[in-house]
């Protein structure tokens, strides 16, 4: 991202709130052939005190990523949206775009098959979680272990000082003009109201 010290977030914790609330990831990789993105969930391993991912490949994913080989970009995108120079005081009319996003680099492990099964599993418990009809893998563990040959297990330890994460939320404006935006999103992206009613002002 380029650099813009205003926006930064330098907490580990604000990083991992933001994994928590917005699991699905983008994976990049820089590979002989090129680079390559994949899409995945993500869980946050909450017994590692830095920042450490959970996650899987579909196979050949894994192969074209060249997984566990080298370094690679997982970015996480939060709440975002267009602010509009309408909503800030008068003479003020550059548009900007506010959001909340993290780059995040480290070199996956690759798992076991046998720990890859029991990532599944915590995967599918975690977002079945609230399901009024939840579902598991151990349903059905020998069907369901077949089907996740078909997987690669990853765990990817992200040292901190190797995230680049911002929170731009209007910080620079008038504390009435940031109200006013706020308003304005509420309506219609309430996550990013709520997060621009979290980050303080600039000073």
């Amino acid at each position: 991202m380029r650099h813009t010290p205003r926006y930064l977030m330098t907490d580990p914790e604000q990083v991992k709130e933001l994994i928590r609330r917005h699991p699905w990831a983008t994976f990049v990789s820089h590979t002989a052939d090129g680079l390559v993105a994949s899409h995945y969930p993500v869980l946050l391993d909450e017994e590692a005190d830095d920042i450490v991912l959970l996650s899987h490949f579909g196979r050949p994913d894994d192969e074209l990523h060249e997984l566990g080989s080298h370094e690679m970009l997982v970015i996480v995108q939060g709440p975002h949206d267009y602010v509009s120079p309408s909503w800030y005081a008068p003479g003020d009319l550059v548009p900007t775009w506010n959001h909340v996003t993290a780059h995040l680099y480290g070199t996956p492990e690759i798992l076991s098959e046998e720990a890859n099964y029991a990532m599944l599993s915590r995967l599918t418990d975690h977002f079945e979680a609230g399901h009024p009809h939840a579902r598991s893998l151990g349903e059905d563990e020998a069907g369901t272990r077949r089907i996740a040959k078909g997987t690669v297990g990853l765990r990817l330890r992200l040292r901190v000082t190797r995230f680049d994460a911002r929170a731009k939320l209007s910080q620079n404006k008038p504390a009435e003009v940031r109200e006013n935006i706020t308003d304005h999103l509420a309506a219609h992206n309430p996550a990013l109201a709520q997060a621009m009613r979290d980050v303080p002002p600039m000073r």
